[in-house]
């Protein structure tokens, strides 16, 4: 397609999309044309600073150079050849993510089946569950894990089961992080227990310190699988390869995506010990998961990682995004959750939605997965000057407890630029 015919305005470009795309997310809040390192560029030339990251998705930001040479060079030497076949990079790369999974138990097996997404990854691991002769699952009150039939099998959330029901699976909810409600459900019928470290999509929630643990002990005494879904919270985002890494548990499946591919499209379902041999020749497939270009974009993001110290970068980056916030006095303000660069702030009144909306016509791109939270989920690359400046910016977009759930939406924080991008 010509430049010509992919471009326009902001109000043009919506209106084509009303009749070529399904209306599966409603009308797009921007359409965004060019994004280098955290800032984003909307059709009208408008300048937005990006603290989502596209879901948590761009952990190293837009265009990363570094990103952009390894899928190149990649792609100029050799881009698909299926699964028959096997590349170096698609090694390299299930060898370091296997590493990250079994860090707390050196020596542990660990296989690893790649995805295009952390729905499909979770799909994998719930196949895996299958191959125990056990057809009983555990999942957590407030859990998201995906949109298919599979995954959404394991998301709690009636709004997006009820309409596709019957669904897979015999699945019991328990609340999320409560070991005895556990203890009450496991036994030697269960196959596997999956729970996500912090639950991004509930508003950015932490279960007790001691839950994981917990959960690998109870899981471990039934024979039942512990499986963890870090698709949102691993590859840095919280500080760490795995959010779960600091609990001390080795899971039998961990599944990844989103800040793998920096936005090349790739996840991964890693099991652990006797889960690693329990999919077999032809229990499974993908015709372009673990291709050598999306394992090149995640060998990239690694690389970056270490090279330039974003693990502990994020923590001291999330750090001061928390104490900034919370230093604002705001009485809407009742607290952060979450680590590094995953946050919720959690509001007094249900107006999460107006501030986001407020937030992105001021300039800032954010979210409200629960009518009380924003959440913050940055690229790992933000400088301190940038989140200084959203900070500042929130003092102005919060509405005082008694103003009523319309938040004022300073359009002079957009910054526009002259020419088109």
């Amino acid at each position: 397609m010509s430049v010509v015919a992919a471009g326009g305005s902001q109000a043009e470009l919506t209106a084509r999309y009303s009749h070529a795309l399904m209306n599966t997310f409603g009308a797009p809040k921007r359409v965004f044309v060019r994004g280098e390192g955290v800032h984003l560029w909307d059709a009208d030339g408008n300048r937005y600073l990006d603290l989502l990251a596209g879901l948590a998705v761009n952990a190293l930001g837009h265009a990363h150079p570094q990103v952009l040479g390894a899928i190149s060079s990649q792609l100029s030497t050799l881009g698909h050849v299926s699964n028959f076949f096997a590349t170096p990079t698609q090694i390299a790369l299930a060898e370091r993510l296997a590493g990250f999974v079994t860090a707390n138990s050196p020596g542990l097996e660990a296989r690893v089946f790649f995805t295009n997404s952390g729905t499909e990854a979770n799909e994998a691991g719930f196949k895996i569950t299958r191959r125990t002769g056990r057809t009983k699952l555990v999942a957590m009150e407030g859990a998201f894990h995906g949109r298919s039939l599979g995954a959404l099998a394991l998301t709690a959330n009636p709004a997006y089961r009820e309409p596709f029901e019957p669904l897979p699976g015999e699945v019991t909810f328990v609340p999320y992080g409560d070991a005895d409600a556990l203890v009450a459900v496991l036994d030697e019928t269960v196959a596997a227990v999956i729970v996500e470290p912090i639950q991004g999509e509930n508003g950015v929630v932490e279960p007790p310190s001691d839950f994981l643990a917990r959960a690998r002990e109870l899981t471990s005494g039934v024979g039942a699988l512990l499986w963890i879904d870090e698709v949102q919270t691993g590859m840095g985002r919280c500080g760490d390869w795995l959010a779960s890494t600091a609990s001390g548990v080795t899971a039998d499946i961990v599944t990844f995506a989103k800040g793998l591919g920096n936005g090349f499209p790739v996840g991964a379902c890693v099991a652990t010990g006797e889960a690693a041999a329990l999919l077999g020749p032809g229990s499974h497939g993908t015709t372009f998961g673990g291709n050598p270009v999306a394992a090149a974009a995640g060998l990239a993001v690694i690389g970056i990682i270490e090279r330039d110290g974003l693990l502990e970068r994020t923590t001291a980056a999330g750090n001061r995004l928390a104490a900034g916030i919370m230093a604002l006095g705001h009485p809407q303000v009742v607290g952060v959750r979450g680590r590094g660069l995953l946050r919720g702030v959690v509001l007094a009144d249900p107006i999460a939605p107006a501030v986001a909306e407020a937030a992105l016509d001021a300039g800032f791109v954010i979210n409200a997965p629960r009518p009380n939270v924003l959440r913050l989920a940055p690229p790992l690359i933000i400088p301190e000057a940038e989140i200084d400046r959203f900070v500042a910016a929130l003092a102005t977009l919060l509405p005082e407890p008694d103003e009523g759930p319309e938040p004022p939406a300073p359009q002079s924080l957009v910054e526009p630029v002259e020419t088109q991008p």
